[in-house]
């Protein structure tokens, strides 16, 4: 080794000796990562190591290729790249290092070698700051997601399950609705998503990091709706608070307000909503102080609203100023190519829930809820499915385990051993069908299904007894 070179070492290992005290071992390797040097309390040398790697001392290490003493050494890498690595945790037998590694360079900037140390019980000094780092990550954490789930919507256009074209049809709306600052009229049936559908409007416009804020008009007494919508001034009644209560306008400020159910909302309340949405302003009960607000409305119902408007049960003025972009969410029948799916995101829901393995639905199982009505949608379908897992065991979801859940359902029977059963009953199950399947189509009206089958309506309802089908009003 030229003079020069030995030199640098030497100052090199001089430095390490003025911080030993510091370390708790030090290692020094050429340009071929081969080790020239290491202090005499090194980690990596231990006479227990040194004997299971074969060697019968610690000098007999020096002039060895690194990896041969420490098999995960990342030297030979700094040496070929020339890069430092300033922290690094490394495991060595029983210790838990933190080690620094420098490229060691002679005047013309060339590597030389490589030097490395492991900091003195770096781990147990570390960790109180680990620690407190840890801790006021956790609470910012914390209190971002608490932000975060009282301003944003809990739901996006990904949580609109299915692929059937009325689904489709629905999510391009909603991307449009989510694109606009008018009004939506949300129109379905009870059951078929119409808040998810509203929380994922208001995830895709520019609303969507202000509050969500939405109220059942259904689900509120009618003396108080009026307090809840506009707020409360202090002492305005017997009972208020000292302090005011703002009211769901106030709270949705520069967010969404999501009406559901505003069919069933009283008219004189009607009336006030009205000029809310007109002048964009509240005035709290009892007080004589306007509140501007800047609110994007979502209403929604299952109740006719145009029926409603005609019949005088609903303002007809309210109305064309919440009807300017209306969707109409689609029944779970009328989308029946989304029940498998929608049938398998409720089982894993559910066996999630219940800590027990998800059950798989058979394709009888699925035909069986292909064939049902579905009056409660999506509800209804994710309580059947419920239903199931805690009344019925098993692997897998059969038909056999709806026979007490949708007794109506038309459950296939077996066939006898031998694959042969009689010409009666193998027409009677095909009557049966037949009549069933009218039903279906005709949404349970008995004249309408007796006309498709060639029936009377007498006969029909004597068939229908005949085979135990029940027997209910016309809708």
């Amino acid at each position: 080794m030229p003079t020069d070179r030995s030199e640098q070492f030497a100052a090199a290992c001089a430095l390490m000796a003025m911080v030993d005290e510091m370390i708790d071992g030090a290692l020094l390797v050429d340009r071929d990562a081969r080790i020239v040097w290491s202090n005499d309390k090194h980690v990596w040398f231990t006479e227990k190591l040194m004997a299971q790697l074969g060697f019968q001392s610690r000098a007999e290490a020096i002039g060895q290729p690194v990896e041969r003493v420490i098999p995960h050494s990342r030297m030979r890498e700094v040496v070929e790249s020339g890069r430092s690595m300033p922290l690094d945790i490394m495991r060595y037998g029983e210790h838990t290092l933190l080690v620094s590694r420098l490229p060691l360079r002679d005047e013309r900037g060339e590597v030389i070698g490589a030097l490395a140390f492991a900091l003195k019980n770096s781990l147990t000094y570390l960790r109180p700051i680990a620690d407190r780092f840890n801790k006021l990550q956790s609470r910012l954490t914390r209190v971002e997601q608490e932000l975060a789930a009282s301003r944003a919507s809990k739901y996006t256009v990904e949580n609109l399950i299915g692929f059937s074209p009325a689904m489709l049809q629905v999510k391009r709306l909603v991307r449009r609705a989510g694109q606009i600052t008018s009004a939506v009229l949300l129109l379905g049936e009870t059951g078929t998503g119409k808040e998810l559908v509203a929380q994922s409007i208001h995830a895709c416009s520019d609303r969507a990091h202000r509050p969500f804020v939405g109220v059942n008009t259904a689900a509120i007494p009618e003396n108080l709706l009026e307090a809840e919508f506009f707020g409360v001034a202090p002492g305005a009644y017997t009972g208020a608070g000292r302090q005011p209560r703002p009211g769901k306008f106030q709270l949705a400020d520069g967010g969404t307000l999501f009406l559901d159910e505003i069919g069933d909302m009283p008219l004189p309340l009607q009336a006030k909503l009205l000029r809310v949405l007109q002048e964009r302003e509240v005035e709290p009960l009892g007080s004589n102080q306007v509140v501007k607000v800047d609110v994007r409305i979502i209403a929604a119902t299952s109740r006719p609203l145009a029926e409603m408007v005609r019949s005088g049960a609903f303002r007809p003025d309210l109305y064309y100023r919440l009807n300017v972009f209306p969707i109409q969410l689609p029944a779970l029948r009328d989308r029946r190519d989304d029940l498998e799916i929608l049938a398998s995101l409720f089982s894993e829901k559910v066996a999630l829930s219940l800590d027990q393995p998800m059950r798989d639905l058979t394709p009888p199982a699925l035909d069986l809820l292909r064939r049902h009505d579905w009056p409660g949608n999506i509800r209804e379908l994710a309580n059947v499915i419920e239903q199931v897992y805690v009344r019925t065991e098993g692997d897998r979801i059969l038909a056999e385990d709806f026979a007490d859940i949708l007794p109506d359902a038309p459950l296939d029977r077996p066939a006898s051993a031998k694959g042969k059963r009689p010409l009666a009953a193998t027409m009677d199950d095909l009557e049966r069908s037949l009549i069933l399947e009218a039903l279906a189509d005709s949404r349970g009206n008995k004249l309408e299904a007796a006309r498709s089958l060639g029936l009377s309506r007498t006969n029909l309802y004597a068939k229908l007894r005949k085979h135990g089908i029940p027997v209910q009003p016309d809708d």
